[in-house]
Order: C-alpha cells, then sequence, then structure tokens
C-alpha cells in the first residue's frame, strides 16, 4: 500500500487531528513514510489562526509541487484542515498540483479520498461539508507501534467547533459551532489509552470549558465539563489530567473547586488573556474585564498554591493605543505568569477585526512585542530560578528533544524537566531535585529521590 507523510501546523487540536487521521490511514492499509523524499502521499494539516502559518503552508506546498512534479508526478498531494476548510477550492486554484482539499469536518473520510484518487475514479477532490456527529469520529491513536517509543501522554478530543466570535478569530468558520462528544465515549477511549500505557491525558477543545453545555447542561452546581473531568478521573492507570485551551468565563467556582478536590488534575491552567485593556478586550468580543480576570487568577491560586499559570497575549490590536499597550504591560507584571505565548495581531480574512479602524503599523507592533517579551521573559526567567532547590515530581515521558542521552518530563505545573536516567524510567512518576534553571527549562538531580515506579 502507498506510504503517507502529515505535516502539522498550528496547534494541538491540529497535532491530535493528525494523529488520528495516521490512525485511520494505517488501519486502511497505508503506510507511515518516515520523510516527504520518500512518501506517495503528502499532507500538508494547516491553521488559519495566523497569516503566518497560511503563507507557510502554502509555501511549503509551492515547493514541494515543484519538487515532486519534476522527479516523481504520481505523488499525491493535498491539503487539510483550518486553511482548507476556509479556502477550498481556491487552494486548487492557486496551486493547480494539489490534488485533495479535506475540511476539518471530514478528516474521517481521508483514506476513502486517498482510494478515490489512486484508483482514478476521481481527479480533484475538495470535502469541506459539514457533517453531522464528525466530532465523535477523531478517536484512534498512534500508540505503541513497533519501533516507535511509548506513548504516555495523550491527547483526547472531547468537543469540536467554537461559538465565542472573538473578532480577531476565524476559528468558528473553519471549526463550526460547537459540538461535544458524549462522556462515555470519551471515557472509554481513555481506558483503552491507560490499557496501552498511557498516564497523562489532555482534553482538547477550542473552548474546552464549554464542554456538553448545550447537550447535556449542568447537574445541580456541577458543569458538563467537570462532570467529564470527574468521570475521566475514576479511570484506572490515568494518573494525570491535563486540558487546554479553555476561556475564562468558563472557570465557574465548580471548576476552580475541582482543582482542590481532585488530585489528578494538574496544577496547571491555560488562561488566555489577550488583553490588559478592558477598552480593547470589549473590541475583541471577550465577554470579562480586567479585573474578573485578576479575580478568577486570585481565586485559583488561592484554591491550589503553586499553580502554573500561562496564558496567551495579542499585541497591536486594532486601536491599540500607548495606555493599552501599557495596561497589558502593567498587567503581565501584576500576575507574573508562568508562562506566556505572545502574538503579533495579523487581521484575518472575514473577521470583524480586519475592517476596525486604527490598524497598526507592523513596525510599532514589532517594538511593543519586543518590550512585552523582554518583560515576560525576565518574569518566567526568575520564576524558574526559584525552583532550584525544590523537589518537583515529574512524569517521564522519554529522551530529551535536544540531547537524546537524556530524559525529560513534566511537572504538574507544566515545566519541562531534563535529568540523567535510564529507559526504564520512561513511564514512571518520579521525584527528582531541580539543580539548574535554563531559560524555558529545569534540570534535575540525576540521583532520583522516592522512586515510584507503580506511580503511587
Amino acid at each position: 500500500m502507498p506510504s503517507v507523510f502529515i505535516k502539522t501546523y498550528g496547534c494541538q487540536m491540529n497535532e491530535r487531528d493528525s494523529e488520528a487521521v495516521a490512525a485511520q490511514l494505517v488501519a486502511k492499509g497505508y503506510a507511515l513514510a518516515q520523510s516527504e523524499k520518500t512518501a506517495d502521499v503528502i499532507l500538508l494539516n494547516t491553521c488559519s489562526v495566523r497569516d503566518m502559518a497560511e503563507q507557510k503552508a502554502l509555501g511549503k506546498m509551492s515547493s514541494l509541487a515543484a519538487e515532486t512534479r519534476k522527479r516523481r508526478p504520481e505523488v499525491i498531494l493535498g491539503f487539510m484542515g483550518c486553511m482548507a476548510q476556509s479556502r477550498g477550492r481556491e487552494l486548487i486554484d492557486r496551486l493547480p498540483d494539489v490534488d485533495l482539499v479535506v475540511g476539518t469536518q471530514k478528516f474521517h473520510r481521508t483514506a476513502e479520498h486517498l482510494d478515490a484518487l489512486f484508483s482514478g475514479k476521481q481527479d480533484k477532490i475538495v470535502d469541506i461539508d459539514a457533517e453531522v456527529g464528525s466530532e465523535s469520529t477523531i478517536r484512534e491513536h498512534l500508540l505503541n507501534d513497533p519501533g516507535a517509543s511509548l506513548s504516555v501522554t495523550a491527547f483526547v478530543s472531547i468537543m469540536q467547533g467554537c461559538n465565542q466570535h472573538c473578532t480577531f478569530c476565524i476559528v468558528p468558520s473553519t471549526r463550526g459551532g460547537e459540538r461535544s462528544r458524549a462522556i462515555d465515549d470519551i471515557v472509554a477511549e481513555c481506558r483503552t489509552l491507560a490499557s496501552r500505557g498511557v498516564r497523562e491525558v489532555t482534553l482538547l477543545g477550542q473552548i474546552v470549558t464549554s464542554y456538553g453545555k448545550r447537550e447535556m447542561g449542568r447537574q445541580g452546581d456541577v458543569s458538563a465539563f467537570v462532570q467529564l473531568i470527574e468521570a475521566v478521573h475514576a479511570v484506572d492507570g490515568i494518573d494525570r489530567i491535563r486540558f487546554t485551551s479553555p476561556h475564562p468565563k468558563g472557570y465557574g467556582d465548580d471548576l476552580i473547586e475541582a482543582y482542590a478536590r481532585l488530585p489528578k488534575l494538574c496544577e496547571s491552567a491555560h488562561l488566555p488573556v489577550q488583553s490588559g485593556s478592558d477598552r480593547i478586550l470589549k473590541l475583541m468580543h471577550r465577554g470579562y474585564t480586567r479585573d474578573r480576570f485578576e479575580t478568577l487568577v486570585g481565586k485559583l491560586r488561592g484554591t491550589r498554591p503553586g499553580i502554573g499559570i500561562s496564558t496567551d497575549i495579542i499585541v497591536g490590536f486594532p486601536g491599540e493605543t500607548d495606555a493599552d499597550f501599557e495596561a497589558t504591560l502593567s498587567l503581565a507584571r501584576e500576575l507574573e505568569f508562568d508562562n506566556a505565548f505572545l502574538f503579533k495581531y495579523s487581521p484575518r480574512r472575514g473577521t470583524p477585526a480586519a475592517d476596525l479602524p486604527g490598524q497598526i503599523p507592523q513596525a510599532l507592533i514589532e517594538e511593543r512585542h519586543a518590550v512585552l517579551l523582554q518583560n515576560v521573559n525576565e518574569i518566567i526567567s526568575r520564576k524558574y530560578a526559584a525552583s532550584v532547590g525544590t523537589v518537583v515530581q515529574i512524569l517521564v515521558e522519554g529522551p530529551s528533544r535536544r540531547n537524546s542521552t537524556r530524559l525529560e518530563g513534566r511537572t504538574r505545573t507544566n515545566k519541562i524537566v531534563v535529568f540523567e536516567g535510564s529507559p526504564r524510567h520512561v513511564g514512571q512518576l518520579l521525584d527528582v531535585r531541580i539543580e539548574r534553571a535554563g531559560k524555558f527549562t529545569l534540570y534535575g538531580d540525576p540521583a532520583i529521590l522516592n522512586l515510584n515506579v507503580n506511580g503511587s
């Protein structure tokens, strides 16, 4: 059977979608190629959140087409994901060498579309239509394949789509409205993962805290999302639970309280604030104020001292004044995030923000971004340095990505720790003493303390 290579751009949702498509293709008899240079099918799973991601994917496909059509004209080239959904046939019109365009609700159709292309039944395929029930079709995982490293962590997609409609974001048009999977279905997937050696799951959704609002609603004071966390918490073998990406509006008291009473729920929260200015937050259609966000962070830190809190911030949103930017800068200094992902605003076609007055010159965006980045990095560096001398629990995930002779794992607060160890430690929960701190990495004492072979 033909071999397939998938290159992924963008978020963890895209990573999870690529993993599921690959697993479905393998189940159909396709092989996974180690490189695009040897693959019979090359698929780019795309992102539309920022223009740079789209341009990278378009540039990559253009170079692939130029190279493969000369040497291997039979290779099938395709786009999947968010850019495929938003642009559709336009991609084939722009790049005639592209054979396949698969939208965000059609990932599970990829194998049958490739079969049709290989058999000659169809010449070009564009499939971006909505499909009822698509949120429950992406559940396969590529785990424990022969020759592959044991996976001890896994992403679990719990829903698709977004109803938030932030003015800067194209996701609602590329992913559609919110659609949630059943709790029993998700729990069954987690049980399967646990049986295959997974010890940590990350629950994924565009706005993960909106899970099940329409489909199942609240039970008393407990939201559907917390009901789901409780159900996954009961799965034997799963020792850690994370989730991303939430919306600050979705953090009710029940979710905050869950951090105190559910020990498997890692003390880590990603809270995208986007701006520290109430005026800009209103223009963004975020639905909360700076004060409400600060109160939320205070509640989380009060409920779970030491919790790691990360955020997203957009610099240069249309109409952002010096005072608005200073408000964002002061928020970052005040709240001292453990990590922050900073984005330079770029207009996305079809979003309200693209038509707002007061578009900021790129040079000013770059200047503000550099100032904020410097401040944020100084805070993060100071917080990492404060970890030196402490003992932390890590889940050992495998060889370090930068030095394969060492191992790495993550703390419960989502910090990477690199240490000297042996392959037998992979998949174990270990206590290590932090000896030094790098820019975004901690380094553990080779003398592992309190070895927990069974993670109990």
